[in-house]
C-alpha cells in the first residue's frame, strides 16, 4: 500500500512538472510543436524534424505523394523546424533560420509560392525572411516578423489577409498600418493579432461576430477590440 501511495505521489508530481513546463513555454511564447487541419496532423521533435500523418489527397503531409497515413509519416530532407501550422489542407513550417516553407493545397494561393500549384514536397515562400511567427487559416497563411509586421495570403474573400481588399494574394504581402505586433492567430476566415501593448486587432469575416467590435460586419483592414487591453495571449477558432 505505501509503495502504491509513493508511485501515485510521484505520477501527481509529474504531471505537476509537466503543466509547469508547458505553461512556462505558453507564457514565453514558445511554439507548439502539433498542429492540425481539417484531416491531417503534424508534429516536429526537438531535433526540428517533421512528421506528418492522415489525409493527404492535395500533399498536405509533404512526402512526396497523395497517398493517406494512418501513422506518422517523417518529412523527407525537412530539418530545424521551429514552429508548424495546418490549414485545411496545407501545411506551414518555420526554420530556425526565420524562413518559411509550405505544401499541399494552393488552389487560392495559399503555399505562398507564387503559383495556384499543388505542393507534395516542401517549397519556400519566396522573399520572406526574418519571420518570428506562423499561423494558418483555413486557405489563407499569416507571418509575423521579427520586426513586428505582419504579412498574409492566400485566399482573401472575407478580407483576411487585411491588405484593404478582397483579392487573393499568391504572394506575402503587408498588412498595412499593422506594426508593433508580439502575436498572430488565424480563424478559418479571420486574422486577430496581439500588440506590444497589449491590445487587440482583428480583421475578416465578421458573420458571428468573431472580429469582437461590436458589429456583424466584415473588415478588410485591422481593427481593434474595443475595452480589451493588458492582453498576454491570443488564440482564434473556426469562427470565433
Amino acid at each position: 500500500m505505501a509503495l502504491r501511495r509513493l508511485v501515485r505521489c510521484l505520477i501527481v508530481i509529474l504531471c505537476i512538472a509537466i503543466s509547469v513546463c508547458l505553461e512556462a513555454q505558453r507564457s514565453h511564447g514558445a511554439a507548439t510543436p502539433i498542429a492540425a487541419g481539417s484531416q491531417h496532423s503534424a508534429a516536429f521533435n526537438s531535433a526540428g524534424m517533421v512528421w506528418t500523418w492522415g489525409a493527404n489527397y492535395y500533399g498536405q503531409l509533404g512526402d512526396g505523394t497523395t497517398t493517406d497515413r494512418t501513422l506518422p509519416a517523417q518529412v523527407a530532407g525537412l530539418m530545424d523546424v521551429s514552429a508548424i501550422a495546418a490549414g485545411y489542407y496545407h501545411t506551414v513550417v518555420l526554420k530556425t533560420d526565420g524562413t518559411v516553407w509550405t505544401w499541399g493545397w494552393n488552389e487560392r494561393g495559399q503555399l505562398g509560392d507564387g503559383t495556384t500549384t499543388n505542393r507534395l514536397i516542401p517549397v519556400q515562400v519566396p522573399g520572406l525572411t526574418d519571420v518570428a511567427a506562423i499561423a494558418s487559416g483555413g486557405h489563407n497563411t499569416v507571418a509575423l516578423k521579427a520586426d513586428g509586421t505582419v504579412w498574409a495570403w492566400g485566399w482573401n474573400e472575407s478580407g483576411q489577409l487585411g491588405d484593404g481588399t478582397t483579392t487573393n494574394r499568391l504572394n506575402p504581402i503587408q498588412a498595412p498600418g499593422c506594426s508593433g505586433v508580439s502575436a498572430i492567430a488565424a480563424g478559418y476566415l479571420h486574422t486577430m493579432v496581439l500588440k506590444t501593448d497589449g491590445t487587440v486587432w482583428a480583421w475578416g469575416s465578421n458573420s458571428a461576430g468573431q472580429l469582437g467590435d461590436g458589429t456583424t460586419t466584415n473588415r478588410l483592414s485591422p481593427v481593434q477590440v474595443p475595452g480589451l487591453t493588458n492582453v498576454s495571449s491570443i488564440s482564434a477558432g473556426g469562427y470565433h
